[in-house]
């Protein structure tokens, strides 16, 4: 992968950013399959051999830098670090604050997980968990459903375990794992279409550096080594 040849956009751009400075990116390190730390503390995951890409073809010297979810776009717009590649929905609320790539996922179905034998639950008359600042958050809390917030993914699995919850709300990617090696969890039948993709998100003055990630990204779509990247960690549809 690392030696396939960037497109004529991406070296253009590429050259017309700084590339000096080293390029960081921000990342949760929580949310696996798209990023998490390994066994040596390591930003590991989808986003982190996608992020690894999109550096090589731009010609970018990058450093991952972890940061909690509730945090992670305020300290992108204070420079923290210079984009965001955490599993990010693209929304028109994040949009009125920062830029976003193109998408390099589609859009990923949301499941509700629940305790097993509890598959008949009712989520609208329910008391559902999700990730703080997430765009399911937002969902059960316009569909009317008790919400109750957690600043980890982890967090809202436990609030099921321990019945503060009834059921969690999350990418279906994320929690389809989790309900197939834990018994005493279980996948209701029915999914939400939230969002409209995953894509990198910049602070609005970055421009430039906007546009060299979004050539390096269709171009990882137009020579097909996104969607096998997609294969690999099992992350939504393919393009």
């Amino acid at each position: 992968m690392k030696n396939l040849i960037l497109t004529t956009a991406a070296l253009a751009l590429s050259a017309g950013f700084a590339m000096a400075d080293t390029v960081r990116l921000g990342t949760e390190g929580a949310y696996p399959p798209f990023n998490f730390l390994n066994d040596d503390g390591e930003v590991d995951g989808f986003e982190r051999e996608l992020g690894d890409e999109l550096c090589a073809r731009a010609e970018l010297t990058c450093e991952w830098v972890t940061n909690d979810w509730d945090s992670i776009i305020p300290n992108l717009v204070s420079g923290n670090y210079d984009a965001i590649i955490a599993g990010m929905s693209i929304t028109d609320e994040r949009e009125e604050v920062i830029d976003f790539t193109q998408n390099y996922t589609q859009p990923d179905p949301s499941a509700y997980m629940v305790l097993a034998g509890n598959e008949g639950l009712d989520v609208t008359d329910a008391v559902i968990a999700a990730q703080t600042n997430t765009i399911q958050a937002a969902f059960v809390a316009d569909m009317g459903a008790q919400l109750v917030e957690f600043a980890t993914p982890d967090e809202t699995i436990s609030a099921v375990r321990s019945g503060e919850a009834d059921a969690v709300l999350a990418d279906k990617s994320y929690l389809a794992p989790i309900a197939e090696e834990n018994a005493d969890l279980s996948l209701l039948d029915r999914d939400e279409l939230i969002g409209g993709g995953i894509g990198m998100g910049l602070r609005e003055s970055d421009e430039e550096l906007r546009e060299t990630f979004d050539a390096a990204i269709q171009s990882m779509k137009d020579d097909g080594s996104l969607n096998e990247l997609i294969e690999k960690w099992d992350v939504g549809e393919t393009f």
